[in-house]
């Protein structure tokens, strides 16, 4: 799953879901978004955020070898089955390339930071052209090493 900011004539109008695997897409927030939690000026969809976004992650936590989860902010945050969701990727056995937005507070969040097993990347304007090589990196040598374990 990923969230991307949506400007119309410039302006920053709202945030678009996407599913990686299925294309499917839905708002995030949108400042025109009648109900929904309030962020700023945008108001949450709760109801795509979890048609999408929620069981996008639950199908990558069946089908693929690598989660991806880009981003888990103030937005996301609102939804218990997003919540809940995180909790079974982060507990399971495959690698997580997870985006926190530096603002989000929240339970699931500390205990993120607090695993053993994570590792924290802050991405800065020095390292952002470069970090995702590393992160690439770190995530082959992972799965070469789970290969090497079962086989």
């Amino acid at each position: 799953m990923v969230s991307r900011e949506v400007r119309e004539k410039g302006t920053r109008t709202g945030f678009e879901i996407v599913d990686f695997a299925t294309g499917q897409r839905g708002w995030l927030a949108h400042v025109n978004q009648p109900t929904g939690p309030q962020v700023s000026k945008y108001r949450v969809n709760l109801e795509d955020l979890e048609r999408i976004g929620v069981e996008s992650i639950r199908n990558a936590l069946k089908e693929a070898d690598v989660i991806v989860v880009d981003e888990v902010g103030p937005m996301e945050l609102f939804s218990p089955a997003f919540v809940q969701v995180i909790r079974d990727v982060v507990d399971s056995p495959k690698p997580v390339l997870g985006v926190i937005h530096h603002s989000a507070r929240h339970p699931i969040i500390d205990t993120i930071k607090k695993r053993e097993d994570a590792e924290i990347f802050e991405v800065t304007f020095e390292n952002r052209q470069q970090l995702h090589n590393l992160l690439i990196q770190k995530a082959s040598q992972f799965l070469k090493e789970q290969r090497l374990h079962e086989g």
